[in-house]
């Protein structure tokens, strides 16, 4: 009686690498939507207080300065691209390129929170400066705080990269910090539309 071979079993197969680390990515995914479950509850609360208040700016505030903030919002959309660019060059192999490209996006993103905090430096008023003073530090201070994660997610990376073999078993840690950055940025132009360009 003939028996048909198996195949040998590769050692990740066997011990269910592959499926944790798809488990893993899924996991992720589902704490980005949690995350945008309470952007939009920030979102939807900043709206309603903006539409049912009778003086929105604090007293001597007749506006936010725009153009500092502008910048910030140019050079964090762009870092998604060099971060895409950067995946691009690890997909091809090329590790130099994708660390110099995964660099620069850490770079823009520290750009953006130091612009921050010269626009925060700058204002006339303060957290307790009525409803528009609490929502605007704990919006732009929230999302800022999340610019702040990404920047070690890709450090994190950064460093495992110089590890011989980090890839074999998988990408899932530089597609899971992509998606975190990407959503970071999205966050960020709907911030920008309601903190700034939101004026009647």
């Amino acid at each position: 009686m003939s028996s048909t071979p198996i195949p040998p079993t590769s050692p990740s197969a066997a011990h269910g690498e592959g499926q944790h680390a798809n488990h893993t990515l899924t996991g992720f995914i589902i704490f980005l939507c949690s995350e945008s479950v309470i952007f939009l509850a920030f979102f939807s609360g900043y709206a309603l207080l903006r539409l049912s208040a009778l003086d929105w700016l604090p007293a001597g505030v007749d506006g936010l300065e725009w153009r500092m903030p502008l910048i910030n919002t140019v050079v964090l959309v762009s870092s998604s691209f060099t971060m895409v660019v950067a995946e691009y060059f690890k997909g091809k192999g090329k590790i130099w390129l994708f660390r110099g490209f995964w660099l620069l996006t850490m770079a823009m993103g520290a750009y953006f929170l130091y612009g921050q905090a010269v626009e925060w430096s700058g204002l006339t008023f303060g957290f307790t400066s009525g409803t528009f003073g609490g929502t605007f530090y704990l919006l732009t201070g929230f999302h800022g705080l999340h610019v702040l994660t990404g920047i070690l997610l890709m450090g994190l990376m950064l460093a495992k990269s110089f590890v011989p073999g980090n890839y074999d078993g998988g990408e899932e840690g530089v597609i899971a910090t992509s998606l975190f950055w990407h959503f970071v940025d999205v966050i960020w132009i709907i911030l920008f539309v309601l903190l700034y360009v939101w004026r009647a």
